[in-house]
């Protein structure tokens, strides 16, 4: 991770740690670095989700393009996949798209794709900061300033991608969606109304501060409540810029990204259509996913936390599909990133083809407790490195015995998560406090 970007773009607290002038420089650099040695202008694509400061970023984003002499098309509100697929399909030099995910209203983020709609290289996010801590650029001039460009086409073109995904009809679907008040309110629904369903909505009333509030993937109890309340096969909860999904079967159940995997994973498999033979899941993980993927003869990769991640282990291994605990899920037949509209299109698809309502299709995945808790810190990179913290996470995996415990410094926030996992909750919960209270003991130290 760099001084600004981490696991998922720059993200920070808006016009604080991440300010309309970032989002300018960001442009201004693309723009520029686009544009070196070639003999047309830079194109560039940007999306945003509906947050209150992402019409700021978008614009400030955008003038600092065309002011390096790129034309920037704009997409306006719309999903994080859905910018990836434009920028690899319309032959954009890269993509850019504002939101922070799952963080509240007040935060927001700025995050960069290539030409092939990947998680920008790192050695370009480095050459981004290196400007962002200073650097100078020559402005455009004349004819060589940029324009930007309504590009509502590319999102219809997106809607229409995914309405070819799924082999069969969803008429007779009854299913749940929560948008979040974000990025995925208004094409879901026309997706699933597209492809036949009975489509029932919540999260769906935007209004710039309550994205993600309450409801969505972070939020799943409501969703909970929604499904059972109308009586409905499916839910599907999204993030705000909906590169997460999230499931309700038909009795109110959860089933996480773990569940999505394991259920995908076998239909795929008894299909003979899973590459590589295997899938790819970060550490976060439940033990109990590559167990019980296992009993079929299905190999789980492990990967460090990032969809990022995850995608180049696909890549590496030849396989198709691979995910996130929390929702990302990619597969990378129709897609380079996570997309939750594309996953929930699947799921449904996968029960639809299957005959059986989820909850049968998830039975036989087994899931070993897990205790999960954050803290805040000031350098959470100290704080992971420090020995008595090390050591607490030795004694508490030796508390859970054939268990595990994980240290990690968040991506995208000043703080340091810690998962334990083993046969018993209380076993997990008292490993977490051990960890925790030496994490709190290190802060004081640094």
């Amino acid at each position: 991770m760099g001084k600004y970007f981490g696991t998922d773009g720059f993200r920070g607290a808006a016009n604080e740690s991440l300010t309309a002038i970032h989002a300018f420089r960001v442009g201004r650099y693309l723009g520029r670095y686009f544009s070196k040695g070639k003999s047309e202008r830079a194109k560039i694509v940007v999306g945003k989700d509906t947050r209150l400061s992402s019409y700021m970023f978008e614009y400030a984003l955008a003038a600092g393009a065309t002011a390096s002499g790129a034309d920037v098309y704009l997409l306006h509100v719309t999903t994080t996949p859905s910018v990836s697929f434009v920028t690899r399909t319309d032959g954009f030099d890269c993509g850019v798209m504002i939101s922070a995910s799952h963080n509240p209203y007040t935060d927001n983020g700025i995050k960069l794709m290539n030409g092939a709609g990947e998680k920008m290289e790192e050695s370009v996010l480095s050459l981004v900061e290196e400007y962002l801590d200073g650097g100078t650029l020559p402005l455009a001039t004349g004819e060589s300033i940029g324009r930007t460009v309504d590009y509502v086409a590319g999102r219809n073109r997106y809607l229409a991608y995914l309405l070819s995904v799924p082999r069969t009809s969803l008429r007779g679907l009854r299913v749940g969606l929560d948008c979040a008040n974000g990025s995925a309110w208004a094409i879901s629904k026309a997706v699933f109304d597209a492809l036949g369903a009975k489509v029932f909505c919540t999260g769906v009333s935007p209004n710039g501060t309550n994205i993600n509030t309450d409801c969505g993937s972070t939020h799943p109890e409501k969703l909970q409540a929604f499904v059972l309340q109308n009586s409905l096969d499916l839910g599907f909860a999204f993030d705000g810029d909906a590169d997460r999904c999230i499931c309700v079967d038909e009795k109110g159940e959860l089933v996480d990204g773990d569940g999505i995997l394991y259920v995908c994973a076998k239909y795929l498999h008894s299909r003979g259509e899973l590459d590589g033979g295997g899938i790819a899941a970060t550490v976060m993980s439940n033990l109990g996913l590559s167990r019980s993927l296992g009993a079929f003869g299905i190999e789980v990769s492990e990967t460090d936390v990032g969809d990022k991640n995850v995608y180049g282990e696909m890549v590496r291994r030849g396989y198709l599909l691979g995910g996130e605990q929390s929702g990302h899920i990619i597969f990378r037949k129709y897609a380079t990133t996570g997309d939750g509209v594309l996953t929930a299109l699947k799921v449904a698809e996968t029960v639809l083809e299957s005959k059986c309502p989820l909850s049968c299709l998830t039975k036989g995945l087994t899931r070993y407790s897990q205790k999960t808790q954050s803290v805040r810190v000031r350098d959470k990179n100290a704080v992971i490195v420090n020995e008595g913290v090390t050591r607490a996470v030795k004694d508490a995996e030796g508390l859970l015995g054939g268990g595990r415990v994980l240290l990690r410094a968040s991506g995208t926030e000043p703080v340091v998560r810690v998962l334990a996992e083993g046969e018993t909750t209380a076993l997990c919960e008292e490993a977490v406090s051990r960890v925790i209270c030496a994490v709190k003991a290190a802060e004081e130290e640094i």
